[in-house]
């Protein structure tokens, strides 16, 4: 992918409460057949506006492919236990192949302020909405995998424009929305190193890049990890941070779960219930992760050749982890899951996002592995009930020892600002209200 490289002659935008309808127009159009972008020279620190412009011929690409599918024969069994059944993935890529228009979505996120700016040798991709209200609180917010930056955005409204969202205007966030190194449009890491702990790094020198002193963080599944570790760090300005899947899993229990034991006799009902679920995760349902986390060459080259590979890769992980009985198309629409989808194969970034495992090889749910006992900013968390497991207050609070917010919703899961944007929104009002 080339960009157009320019000055900063946008660095923000004040949002509007009709973040979907905003006619913007950025002329500095990038173009891609292999998603690549450019990197700046080095030592580059200029802000540089981001416009996404597939080019037709990558969509034919893809339609073509889906056509060519070699499908598998059918599962033997009548459920999802040997994985996304044939018929509902055939008809999803039917659908992508032949109805879906990645035209809408390229066009929704060009209505927002895109950006690129080196950091570390790396090109990192983000989005920045700025809020017209004063006194705003500057807040990251970080994906996962299967997620990306689309995951956030049903959220920049409700966060920049509360007022318009039934909120107070002294609730109003200015919004940033990074790309993982290796995810989306940011640059794909040629060395190794590029794990929590540098992206967390990274993530602070983009937030004082764009002029905040003071700034919170927000992250679920790889962004919990990556806001852990910036917690850690303990960085000027960082007021305090949000998970939405903490690692609280104490030590005592880790070599269990990972087994697949049942839970210890006597453990109180909400620690049962977490440490059956977890156990029941890893004996089950971990072998995505697993390959990640060992062999993401190996599995890249699937992820990146064949478009039926990559959807039943991604959809089952969706499917599994919303707040949806196994049907995702409950709370999220087709176009939705392909569009998520879609930014996966058109930025070529099976591999890439799959080395993010190798780098970051702990424990995303042990307390120990994350070391969260170090971390002395204030912690947030709040529990949504289809997440990977429901962590326990009794765990949070032992692995956080700076707790200092904490409440279990009532819908939502996995990709909690995806599902329930304006209840995510709430809830980071919530958490960092006492911190401004």
């Amino acid at each position: 992918m080339s960009v157009t490289n320019t000055g900063i002659g946008r660095r923000s935008f004040i949002a509007t409460s009709l973040i979907g309808t905003m006619g913007l127009s950025f002329p500095f159009a990038a173009s891609a057949s292999s998603a690549q972008v450019a990197e700046s020279a080095a030592g580059d620190t200029r802000i540089r506006e981001f416009t996404i412009n597939i080019p037709d011929s990558a969509l034919d690409d893809l339609r073509r492919r889906i056509g060519a599918t070699r499908w598998p024969d059918r599962e033997t069994v009548p459920d999802t236990s040997q994985g996304v059944q044939l018929a509902r993935l055939q008809a999803l890529c039917d659908y992508w192949a032949n109805s879906y228009d990645w035209r809408k979505i390229e066009k929704r996120l060009n209505q927002l302020p895109q950006f690129i700016t080196q950091i570390d040798g790396l090109d990192i991709h983000f989005i920045h909405v700025r809020s017209r209200h004063p006194g705003a609180l500057p807040i990251v917010i970080t994906h996962g995998w299967p997620g990306s930056i689309l995951e956030m955005i049903k959220t920049i409204g409700p966060l920049t424009d509360p007022v318009a969202h039934g909120a107070h205007a002294d609730d109003a966030f200015h919004v940033v929305i990074p790309s993982i190194p290796g995810y989306g449009f940011s640059a794909k890491p040629r060395e190794l190193g590029w794990g929590p702990e540098r992206v967390a790094r990274a993530w602070d020198v983009l937030m004082k890049r764009l002029g905040y002193t003071r700034y919170v963080s927000q992250g679920g599944d790889h962004g919990s990890v990556i806001s852990d570790a910036l917690a850690r760090q303990q960085p000027a300005g960082l007021l305090g941070i949000h998970v939405n899947m903490p690692p609280t899993v104490p030590a005592e229990y880790v070599k269990g779960i990972n087994a697949g034991d049942a839970p210890p006799v006597g453990l109180p009902e909400p620690e049962r219930v977490a440490f059956e679920t977890l156990s029941k995760f890893f004996a089950r349902s971990a072998a995505y992760g697993a390959m990640m986390v060992t062999r993401p060459q190996t599995i890249g080259y699937g992820l990146c050749d064949s478009p039926a590979t990559l959807a039943a890769f991604m959809y089952e992980k969706i499917a599994e982890w919303t707040d949806s009985n196994g049907e995702p198309e409950r709370v999220l629409t087709k176009d939705e899951i392909l569009d998520a989808i879609s930014l996966y194969w058109l930025t070529d970034s099976g591999a890439s996002a799959s080395r993010f495992y190798w780098e970051n090889n702990n424990n995303n749910f042990s307390s120990a592995a994350q070391r969260t006992t170090e971390i002395k900013v204030p912690v947030a968390v709040t529990v949504f009930p289809a997440e990977i497991y429901r962590a326990p207050k009794t765990w949070t609070q032992r692995a956080y020892p700076t707790l200092h917010y904490f409440n279990e919703v009532d819908k939502g899961g996995h990709f909690a600002a995806w599902e329930q944007p304006q209840l995510f929104a709430a809830e980071m009002r919530a958490a960092f209200k006492s911190l401004r």
